[in-house]
């Protein structure tokens, strides 16, 4: 994801393209190369070229004819839509969807007599199972030890902007939190989500010569994975 995202703001630094592509969101019905040339004012064979740039990285889809509309005689003309496709770029890297998911979870699955913060601990413990189950599905590492662990953890939390570390072999630190700046507005709770996260990570991993413990340093993340 994190390479198509930077494929689309490379598309849309072009200013024809991006003005191409904001008439297109807006027009509420499939465009055509010259209703989209039109709108910028520059021949239909150039608009062709930026429009394919746009289909290339997913923002648009192209097909023949207007649904619904009858077929014109010969060949029906080239029409584009937006995907709907949802980029974000952030640097560093930020996972403020995984967050308010798991917040969303803990609201939905809170039991009676939990409080808000328990059930949240709880979806995020959950939610980490999930991702370490998923990658020892994909992976399928055996048996592993400390380090072998902390090596698969580095690869699957690189791809979630923890921006992962390795001090020694048996220490794995997390440079980034994914987290911030919500975590600075509640470092207590976001924090101990961040470690249940990590700790079903690799419980669901089935990592036991790893665990996740709490390490508070300033701009990074709160938890850091060693050996056990």
């Amino acid at each position: 994801m994190a390479e198509q995202a930077r494929a689309v703001v490379a598309v849309l630094s072009d200013d024809l393209r991006r003005r191409m592509y904001d008439h297109i969101r807006r027009a509420g019905e499939p465009v055509t190369r010259d209703e989209a040339a039109e709108s910028v004012g520059i021949s239909r064979k150039l608009a062709a070229f930026h429009l394919d740039k746009l289909v290339a990285v997913g923002l648009l889809s192209a097909a023949y004819g207007r649904p619904g509309e009858p077929r014109p005689v010969g060949r029906a003309p080239k029409v584009y839509r937006p995907t709907g496709l949802d980029v974000r770029v952030s640097i560093p890297p930020r996972e403020h969807e995984l967050l308010a998911g798991i917040l969303l979870e803990g609201v939905r699955a809170q039991a009676p007599g939990e409080t808000g913060r328990e059930a949240a601990l709880r979806a995020a413990a959950g939610r980490g199972r999930e991702l370490g189950a998923a990658e020892r599905d994909r992976a399928r590492p055996g048996r592993l030890g400390a380090e072998r662990a902390l090596t698969c953890a580095a690869r699957v939390l690189d791809r979630h902007g923890f921006e992962p570390v390795r001090v020694t072999p048996t220490l794995l630190r997390l440079r980034n939190c994914p987290f911030h700046p919500l975590a600075a507005r509640d470092p207590e709770l976001v924090c101990a989500i961040s470690h249940a996260f990590l700790a079903g990570f690799l419980d669901g991993l089935d990592a036991p010569a790893a665990e996740a413990h709490p390490a508070p340093r300033q701009g990074a993340c709160c938890v850091e994975l060693r050996g056990a």
